[in-house]
């Protein structure tokens, strides 16, 4: 059981590339690929997502309930997160949803910049700890980019709405892209200030 965690994973990793090659098939499938074939692919795409989303909560919560944290979930963890939202924001980026640039490019923008900055921390011993609002900033992109994929995949459903329904459901995900946007941002800065004392306090020493 203590290796579940770590299990979950790789299943991660591997749902998101996955999830990622099928979004390259939609983008540039053009005449090649069947529209059935491309139905197929919105589906699975969002049904990766959203396992994958589950299993970054579950994998972290069993390894703490069983005790058996370890170097490599540590590691492969946050990598795998990274991958995943940034994996899904590139793909729906491609596929020309516009109301990705801004929001998408701020989320991106962060996640490879603290990244970044803890590499240039690791070599003087410096770690930033997450915080329960970069949890919190997770959570929401994750919601966030699952409400984006519901409704530019609105035609793998076979669902019949009205217009000005998908429109108002398309707001709401402008907004959760918004305010997981600003949230994402707000804890970049809040690791960048957490860097500057750290470093400060270590000049001192």
């Amino acid at each position: 059981m203590k290796h579940i965690p770590n299990l979950l994973t790789g299943l991660r990793l591997v749902l998101c590339l996955a999830m990622f090659a099928a979004l390259v098939v939609i983008t540039a499938g053009g005449q090649t690929v069947s529209a059935q074939i491309i139905i197929w692919l919105m589906r699975f795409t969002l049904a990766a997502f959203v396992i994958a989303a589950v299993t970054d909560f579950f994998d972290g919560w069993l390894a703490r309930r069983w005790q058996v944290v370890s170097m490599a979930g540590a590691i492969l963890d946050p990598i795998a997160d990274k991958i995943l939202v940034c994996g899904a924001l590139l793909g729906l980026i491609a596929l020309g949803a516009p109301e990705m640039l801004l929001f998408g490019g701020i989320i991106l923008f962060r996640e490879f910049a603290v990244s970044a900055l803890r590499e240039v921390l690791a070599p003087r011993g410096i770690k930033l700890p997450v915080t329960f609002l970069a949890k919190v900033k997770t959570t929401l992109q994750l919601v966030a980019i699952t409400a984006m994929m519901i409704i530019w995949f609105w035609p793998a459903w076979n669902i019949d709405a009205r217009i000005d329904h998908l429109k108002m459901g398309l707001d709401a995900a402008i907004i959760l892209m918004g305010l997981a946007a600003v949230v994402t941002l707000w804890t970049g800065l809040e690791y960048g200030r957490a860097a500057m004392l750290a470093l400060g306090e270590a000049q001192r020493k």
